[in-house]
């Protein structure tokens, strides 16, 4: 595990318990990753959900083996109908509350106003724009106060990914861990596990959809490509982020 800087005092994990604990956790089963987060941080721990495959995954089992993790997600306002239905049958299904984020509505019509419905389109920079103020400064405002989070990543969804660790410290977002506990997962583990368990998952997916963005950026993957390609496709790979997971 690379070096890291110190965790803020608040959660109580020194760097020798957080060294120590990302080697006991790097090879650990997602479901112990979970506990361990619910048994260390209980609510203050959450799970930032897109409703991808990934997501589902965490979600289904999280209610099994760490019910008190939290749940949220960012509404940018262009997500395709079928998450937002998707949405609703884990609501439903799970009986939770998913805490919804939007984009501040100011700089979001200032975008719109000056630059296009489209204004993504027109450069990498302009891309990475809108992305920040559909994405990026909502998920600042929904992990705010937590003490860690939870997310999907997966080391084999991209090149940009390959070196997704179980545990690490999140300095972009004030110091927070940050848990992955599907980094060394599959494509095929994933979604052996929503059949295994009976897991609802976005319809699009059946329709080539490998992974679901905002509706203008996501397309269907051809044959052979990278289950990422979909996203942002007009763009080069190495730019094939939205900036949450931004990494220096």
């Amino acid at each position: 595990m690379s070096a890291v800087r110190p965790v803020p005092v608040e959660t109580t994990v020194s760097e020798e318990e957080l060294l120590a604990t990302g080697t006991s956790l790097a090879s650990a089963p997602a479901e112990e990753v979970l506990a361990w987060a619910e048994h260390r941080f209980g609510a203050r721990a959450v799970i930032a959900t897109s409703f991808g495959p990934e997501d589902m995954v965490l979600v289904d089992m999280s209610r099994r083996h760490a019910r008190s993790l939290r749940l949220l997600t960012l509404d940018t306002g262009r997500l395709p109908p079928e998450t937002y239905e998707l949405m609703e049958v884990v609501r439903n299904r799970y009986g939770v509350t998913v805490e919804t984020f939007f984009p501040d509505h100011e700089r979001l019509e200032a975008l719109q106003s000056e630059h296009g419905h489209f204004s993504f389109r027109k450069s990498v920079d302009a891309r990475k724009e809108c992305c920040a103020i559909r994405k990026v400064e909502p998920l600042r405002r929904a992990l705010a106060g937590r003490l860690a989070w939870v997310t999907g990543l997966r080391r084999d969804q991209s090149s940009n990914r390959a070196d997704v660790s179980v545990l690490s410290v999140d300095r972009e977002h004030g110091g927070l861990l940050k848990l992955s506990p599907l980094a060394s997962w599959t494509a095929r583990d994933v979604w052996n596990y929503l059949r295994e368990h009976g897991v609802p998952y976005n319809p699009l997916h059946d329709r080539g959809y490998l992974s679901i963005g905002c509706a203008p950026c996501t397309r269907a993957v051809k044959p052979f490509e990278d289950e990422r390609a979909g996203r942002w496709w007009w763009e080069s790979a190495e730019h094939n982020e939205c900036g949450i997971h931004a990494r220096r």
